[in-house]
């Protein structure tokens, strides 16, 4: 009897999976219609107008902004209409400024209107799902990192039903099939998100040029690091660790979101660093923070909220992370990173896998739940950049210096005199 009740059950889940994924798929159809209609179909091509937006409309960041900080810079911003898409505009009036910049609210009847009309999308995530270019528009790709955790159509992830990961994985494919420019700091970059992507080939498209949102990295002086410790409120005399790890797909609550349970104790950490040290904690833009920093506070900074995390890496003297794509930026400074990769086995098996074993990696592996106070003073006094780092950077960033201006010229300029 037991085990029939339990087989009944499971053919209900079924069908409520099933149903659940039926309503979500007509939902995106009647979404591409009502786009097409009321939308698409209205409104011509502006040969002049530029779409910027940043993690689906959450940050003022990344190479979206680094392009379009340069555009204005260079003085040619004056040359189009500039729209940025944001959550909440009324929180960049003041950062994003201009005769001609408009701020839209992510998602409203401005946003689509702008898809519409722009004659050129800039992103670093994927687009809407019912939006579909024009003919004469312009996809700019940007994606928000060199991957390290598998990523789009290349993850098989065991926590989703079947259904929602093929759903997923047609999300990119239809964004693959709409990208023009695919902006690459490296070829391994180009090669694993055009696999993300489905790209059936990123010759043509992809623009090995850098990686614009890494400018700051190049041109930053020392009086940069004041201010920005300034406006951080960091102590001139503290050493500075930037704890940047990214989100778990299996932490999730429901009506809450990702959420992080923090595989480190602070209590000890702090103890083991001393007074001399503080803690940026940055936390992957998924995640909703569940984290007290109260009791720590002159310790553990929250930063995850401050937009440009270029910023935060020029203020760090050493870097841990676990599988998140910072470490590849930050190795442009040739300074210290450290791996907490404590769940190293079950991530790369149950979760995400990995683009590529761990001893490729620039700096020490952490396999198992410790206090890495040591580990980090130890890295302090030991650290060189040695070959092996040396080599890594060769490979995945081989175009160091400011790229932005490169990027424009070839995406806007050049294709203005064709």
């Amino acid at each position: 009897m037991m085990g029939s009740l339990k087989t009944a059950a499971g053919k209900l889940a079924g069908r409520t999976a099933f149903g659940k994924e039926l309503l979500i798929r007509l939902r995106d159809l009647l979404k591409r219609v009502w786009y097409q209609v009321f939308y698409a179909h209205r409104y011509p091509v502006d040969e002049r107008m530029i779409l910027f937006e940043s993690y689906l409309g959450r940050q003022y960041a990344c190479s979206p902004r680094a392009l379009y900080e340069e555009l204005m810079r260079s003085g040619r911003g004056k040359e189009f209409r500039i729209v940025w898409a944001f959550e909440a505009p009324e929180r960049y009036q003041g950062s994003v400024r201009g005769t001609n910049v408009l701020l839209v609210r992510y998602g409203s009847r401005e946003h689509m209107q702008a898809y519409a009309r722009a004659k050129y999308w800039i992103t670093n995530y994927r687009i809407p799902v019912h939006v579909r270019k024009k003919r004469g528009q312009v996809y700019v790709q940007t994606w928000h990192g060199t991957p390290l955790k598998k990523i789009g159509c290349d993850t098989v992830n065991h926590l989703e039903i079947k259904a929602a990961n093929r759903r997923t994985h047609g999300y990119y494919r239809r964004d693959g099939r709409q990208i023009d420019h695919l902006i690459s700091p490296s070829a391994f970059y180009t090669e694993k998100v055009a696999s993300a992507f489905a790209m059936d080939h990123a010759d043509g498209r992809a623009l090995e040029l850098g990686y614009p949102r890494n400018d700051c990295l190049f041109t930053f002086t020392k009086k940069d690091v004041a201010v920005l410790k300034e406006r951080l409120h960091i102590p001139l005399d503290k050493k500075v660790i930037l704890y940047a790890p990214t989100w778990r797909d299996d932490q999730h609550q429901a009506g809450v979101g990702y959420t992080y349970r923090m595989g480190l104790d602070m209590e000890r950490l702090k103890e083991s660093l001393g007074p001399d040290h503080v803690i940026l904690f940055r936390a992957h833009y998924m995640i909703r923070r569940l984290f007290d920093f109260r009791e720590f506070e002159g310790f553990l900074y929250d930063v995850s909220d401050y937009d440009e995390i270029g910023h935060l890496y020029i203020v760090s003297d050493l870097l841990v992370t676990d599988y998140s794509s910072v470490f590849f930026d930050f190795a442009n400074l040739k300074r210290p990173i450290l791996f907490y990769m404590y769940d190293h086995q079950e991530y790369k098996e149950r979760l995400r896998d990995l683009y590529f074993d761990i001893d490729r990696l620039p700096g020490p592996v952490i396999r198992k739940v410790k206090d890495i106070g040591e580990d980090i003073r130890q890295l302090e006094r030991s650290f060189v950049y040695d070959e092996r780092y040396q080599a890594f950077n060769r490979e995945f960033n081989p175009h160091p210096g400011p790229c932005s201006g490169e990027v424009l010229k070839n995406i806007l300029f050049c294709a203005m005199i064709r």
